[in-house]
């Protein structure tokens, strides 16, 4: 009896140590390489694997809405606050930050460098220069439309019409990673959130144009998806990633993430 009860103890450790969550992220922060870090060491602190589904911020937001994902990890603080005002999550969490950059030819045919995002996309617009956009609904796309508006090519605080935008305005449809790799192929403009642009190989003659304007912050959040919404998610789970990222270990993997002796995000949970 001793070792029929040994053996149950035994698988149902097993068990527990097999969990997995499905997380919905955003491209970037899987194309940056992040999780590469993250996961293994969550995993060695609870056992739980996790199931990345990396889209842009809108289509991951969509999924969770589903209840096709039990964790949410993204960047839209606006979309994120209505994620939980909805019901669809009880709380969000900051859990770290980067910045967006411009990217473009690093001889920078519009004159567009500087620390003015706003300017910087005037010029694009007026030279009918090449920009590659997400067009994904993504947190990027969200930040570049909310840019775009404070151009003064539309209404005051409207959305600016792509054919504003100038001749070589394309969106994509795609990822960071596919965005950036137009960009070096065009010899065109693009804005990219730092750490996809740090870990990205094919760089062409691309440079980093504009940054430090207060306007690029770029804040990321993480929740988990509503069990009360959705009973068959794996709540349990689900909190102990949240618990565990914004705690002192899950927030030291982020900030010990660097490429080339620089940090990709940068943490502040409870702060």
């Amino acid at each position: 009896m001793r070792l029929v009860g040994a053996i149950a103890l035994s698988c149902a450790a097993l068990a527990a140590n097999a969990q997995t969550i499905t997380m919905a992220s955003t491209t970037s922060t899987e194309q940056s390489g992040l999780f590469g870090r993250l996961l293994p060491a969550f995993k060695q602190a609870t056992g739980i694997d996790v199931k990345v589904v990396a889209v842009g911020t809108g289509q991951a937001i969509d999924m969770a809405r589903r209840g096709d994902a039990d964790v949410l990890f993204v960047h839209d603080t606006a979309a994120e606050e209505k994620f939980v005002a909805d019901g669809f999550a009880e709380k969000r969490f900051p859990v770290m930050y980067n910045d967006f950059v411009l990217v473009g030819p690093r001889n920078d045919p519009v004159g567009a460098k500087g620390n003015d995002i706003a300017a910087a996309l005037g010029k694009i617009a007026a030279a009918g220069a090449p920009f590659v956009s997400r067009g994904d609904k993504s947190g990027t796309d969200a930040a570049e439309r909310r840019l775009w508006t404070q151009t003064g090519l539309g209404a005051a605080g409207q959305p600016v019409s792509n054919d504003k935008k100038g001749a070589g305005y394309k969106e994509c449809g795609c990822g960071m990673g596919p965005a950036l790799n137009m960009a070096a192929s065009s010899g065109g403009y693009v804005l990219a959130d730092r750490g996809t642009w740090l870990s990205f190989k094919n760089r062409a003659g691309l440079a980093v144009l504009v940054q430090g304007d207060k306007r690029l912050f770029n804040q990321y959040g993480v929740m988990a998806v509503s069990t009360a919404k959705f009973p068959q998610l794996n709540g349990a789970g689900a909190r102990k990633f949240v618990d565990w990222v914004i705690s002192p270990a899950g927030q030291s993997a982020i900030a010990g993430y660097e490429i080339g002796g620089e940090p990709l995000f940068f943490p502040n949970a409870n702060r």
